[in-house]
């Protein structure tokens, strides 16, 4: 699969943001849309929402959370 483009992964990071109850801004229609063809969101009545697909792509690609005994200097 293709990687996003900067405004597909903003515009994922909002509905990420809009999913957790905060306040977004707009968010470019034709972005979402990309996102829901690839899986990432889904149109509802309130626009569109983040699907468990996109949630899972930004915890991929935020790596594994720190403090998380991965081996770095602060185990040794």
């Amino acid at each position: 699969m293709a990687p996003l483009t900067d405004g597909q992964l903003h515009a994922l990071r909002n509905l990420a943001r809009k999913g957790g109850g905060d306040e977004v801004p707009f968010i470019n229609i034709a972005d979402a849309r990309a996102l829901t063809e690839l899986g990432y969101a889904t149109r509802g009545r309130e626009g569109w929402d983040i699907t468990a697909e996109g949630q899972a792509l930004l915890a991929r690609m935020a790596g594994p959370p720190s403090g998380s005994g991965g081996g770095g200097p602060q185990d040794r």
